[in-house]
C-alpha cells in the first residue's frame, strides 16, 4: 500500500494500538503497512496522511523541510490585526520563538460538520475562525500559538497538509492519493 489520506476524527488517537481502548486509526483504516506521518492530537480533526513510505514520512515530520501544514481554528474572542501580525512574526513559547505563520480571519467553511461533542459555547464571548499555515510541528503548536496572543482555541482542525486537503473526505473516511498527487510531495512547497 502506498499512501492514504484521512480525515481523523475528534477523539481518534494518531496511533493503531492504544492499551487502555481509546479509539484508534485500527477503527478507521483497515490498510496494512502505513503509518502516521506527523502528529494529529486526540482533541484535533483534520487532515493525517498515512503512508509506507519513509522518504515522504521525513518530508512532513522534519521541520527543516518546512512542509506547509494549514490548520483551522476556531478560537476564543475575536483577533485584531495586531494579534494576527504576531503569529505572522512568530510568537514567544516556552520552547522558543515559532517561525513565522501565515494567519488570517475566514468565516466557517461551507459544510463543516458539527462536532462531537460540541464545543463549549458561551453566550457572552464571541469567537472566530482563523487560517494558520505553519512549517514546523511543535506539540500542540498551534493551541499554543493562539493562547500566546489571547485566543484559546476551543476547535482545531487540519484542513491541508503540503498539497493535500480534506476536500470531499467527511470524518472518518480516507482515501489513497493517486500517483499524480503523490508526485506533488517531489515539487518545492511555497513559504508563506
Amino acid at each position: 500500500m502506498g499512501t492514504l489520506v484521512l480525515n481523523k476524527p475528534f477523539g481518534v488517537l494518531t496511533k493503531f494500538t492504544d492499551t487502555t481502548g481509546r479509539p484508534t486509526l485500527a477503527g478507521l483504516v483497515e490498510v496494512a503497512g502505513v503509518y502516521p506521518a506527523g502528529r494529529l492530537d486526540q482533541d484535533s480533526e483534520g487532515l493525517l496522511v498515512l503512508t509506507s513510505e519513509g522518504w515522504l514520512q521525513a518530508r512532513i515530520s522534519d521541520p527543516a523541510s518546512h512542509w506547509p501544514k494549514t490548520y483551522l481554528a476556531q478560537v476564543e474572542g475575536v483577533p485584531d490585526e495586531e494579534d494576527l501580525e504576531r503569529l505572522r512574526k512568530g510568537v514567544l513559547l516556552k520552547d522558543g520563538l515559532t517561525r513565522p505563520a501565515g494567519a488570517r480571519l475566514v468565516v466557517e467553511p461551507a459544510g463543516l460538520w458539527p462536532r462531537d461533542p460540541p464545543i463549549r459555547f458561551r453566550r457572552e464571548i464571541p469567537t472566530q475562525w482563523l487560517e494558520l499555515v505553519i512549517t514546523e510541528g511543535r506539540n500542540r503548536q498551534v493551541r499554543r500559538m493562539t493562547a500566546a496572543v489571547g485566543h484559546p482555541t476551543l476547535r482545531l482542525i487540519r484542513w491541508a497538509v503540503g498539497p493535500w486537503s480534506l476536500d470531499g473526505l467527511a470524518p472518518g473516511q480516507w482515501r489513497e492519493l493517486t500517483p499524480a498527487e503523490l508526485a506533488l510531495a517531489n515539487r518545492p512547497q511555497r513559504r508563506r
